[in-house]
C-alpha cells in the first residue's frame, strides 16, 4: 500500500532523509556573480584543462563528487548510487563521470529540472530503505548547450531579449537516512505540460506552466500554502518565466506573497553581467542550491523552502521539426538542518 503517497503527484516522508553533504563547481562567469563565495571549486578556464567543452562537462562532474566525498568524509566507492543526468546527447557527461569508478549509476534526463529530479529520487531511495549513501548529481556547460540546442559559438548569432545564459557549473548532494544537515520532508513528481510554446530562446515561457502545475499540486496534496515557506525557488526560469509564473498564480486565485524567487535570477547580476533573462542549465540550479540555498537551510538563516527544478524537454530534433516545448518540474520541500 502506498501509505507515504499524498493526493496525486506528491510523497510525504515520515522519517526525512539528510542532506549531509554538498558540493559545487562553478566557472569564470558564475564565481563572477553573486552567489560566487558559495560555491566549493571556481574554475577560469572555460575547458577545465581538457580538449573539448564536452570533457569540461564530465570533468566538473568528477570534481564535484570528488570534492562531495572530501567534505563528507568517505571515499567515493563508499556512495552506494549515483542518480546524474546533464544535457549532452545519451547524458555523456555523466556517464563518462561514472564509468570505471564501481560506484552503482542510474543515469536520468529531466532536462534542466535533473537536480530536483535525481534529489527526488534520492530521496525515495534512501527513505524506503534501498541504500544509505545516494548522490544527487548534474551538470551543465554554456558552450556544450549552446553547440548542441541552438548555434555554434563561432557562428556568432544574436542572442534575444528572452535568451537565458546557460550556467557552466555542477551540483552534488548526499543523502543519507541520518544524520547532520538539512532534511527532505516530501516531495512531488512534476506532470509533463506543454501550452505550445515553439521558441528555444524562451525557455522561461515554456517551463513556467509546469513549474506553476507542480507548485499547485504541491499546494493541493500536500495541504500547504505559500506561507508556510521561506522561499519557493524555481530552478531557471530567467526573469521572463518568473513573471509568467506569477501571472499564471494570480489568475488562479492564488499569492505567492513575495515567496517566490528563482535560480536563474540569483546565480548572475543581471545589471552587470549580459546575461539576458538570466541563467539556465542543469548547473543552473545544482550550484545554487549546492553552494547557496543548503547553507542558507543549515545555518538556520532558511527554515523551509520548496525546491522546483525546471525543466524544457526539446530536443535539436523536435526544434527542427517545429515541435512545441514541453516542460516538467521536480518539487522537493526541504527543512533546516537546525
Amino acid at each position: 500500500m502506498a501509505n507515504r503517497k499524498r493526493g496525486r503527484q506528491s510523497f510525504f516522508l515520515e522519517d526525512p532523509p539528510v542532506i549531509t553533504a554538498w558540493a559545487s563547481v562553478a566557472g569564470k562567469k558564475e564565481a563572477e556573480g553573486p552567489l560566487g563565495h558559495t560555491f566549493d571549486v571556481k574554475n577560469r578556464d572555460a575547458y577545465f584543462g581538457q580538449k573539448t567543452w564536452e570533457q569540461a562537462e564530465k570533468h566538473m562532474q568528477q570534481q564535484a563528487l570528488k570534492k562531495l566525498a572530501s567534505k563528507a568524509g568517505m571515499g567515493q566507492k563508499e556512495f552506494d548510487l549515483v542518480f546524474s543526468g546533464d544535457l549532452l546527447n545519451q547524458c555523456i557527461g555523466s556517464s563518462f563521470t561514472l564509468r570505471n569508478t564501481g560506484i552503482p549509476h542510474l543515469g536520468l534526463y529531466g532536462a534542466c529540472s535533473t537536480m530536483a529530479q535525481s534529489l527526488l529520487l534520492a530521496s525515495m531511495a534512501v527513505g524506503g530503505g534501498f541504500a544509505q549513501k545516494v548522490v544527487a548529481m548534474t551538470s551543465s556547460h554554456f558552450a556544450s548547450s549552446e553547440r548542441q540546442y541552438r548555434f555554434p559559438l563561432g557562428y556568432g548569432g544574436q542572442r534575444t531579449p528572452t535568451a537565458q545564459w546557460t550556467v557552466t557549473g555542477s551540483g552534488a548532494a548526499l543523502v543519507c537516512p541520518e544524520g547532520s544537515g538539512p532534511k527532505i520532508t516530501g516531495c512531488t513528481i512534476g506532470t509533463v505540460t506543454d501550452l505550445g510554446i515553439k521558441d528555444a530562446n524562451n525557455m522561461g515561457a515554456a517551463m513556467a506552466p509546469a513549474a506553476y502545475a507542480t507548485i499547485r499540486a504541491h499546494f493541493d496534496d500536500m495541504k500547504t500554502a505559500p506561507e508556510d515557506f521561506d522561499l519557493i525557488v524555481t530552478g531557471d526560469l530567467g526573469q521572463v518565466g518568473k513573471e509568467m509564473l506569477l501571472e499564471l498564480a494570480r489568475l488562479d486565485g492564488v499569492s505567492l506573497g513575495g515567496k517566490l524567487t528563482d535560480c536563474g535570477t540569483l546565480v548572475f547580476d543581471n545589471t552587470k553581467q549580459d546575461v539576458h533573462a538570466g541563467g539556465s542549465g542543469c548547473g543552473c540550479s545544482a550550484i545554487t542550491l549546492c553552494g547557496y540555498l543548503l547553507d542558507q537551510l543549515n545555518t538556520g538563516k532558511l527554515k523551509k523552502i520548496l525546491f522546483c527544478g525546471t525543466g524544457a524537454l526539446l530536443s535539436p530534433t523536435s526544434t527542427q521539426q517545429g515541435l512545441p516545448i514541453p516542460g516538467v518540474c521536480h518539487g522537493v520541500c526541504i527543512t533546516g538542518g537546525r
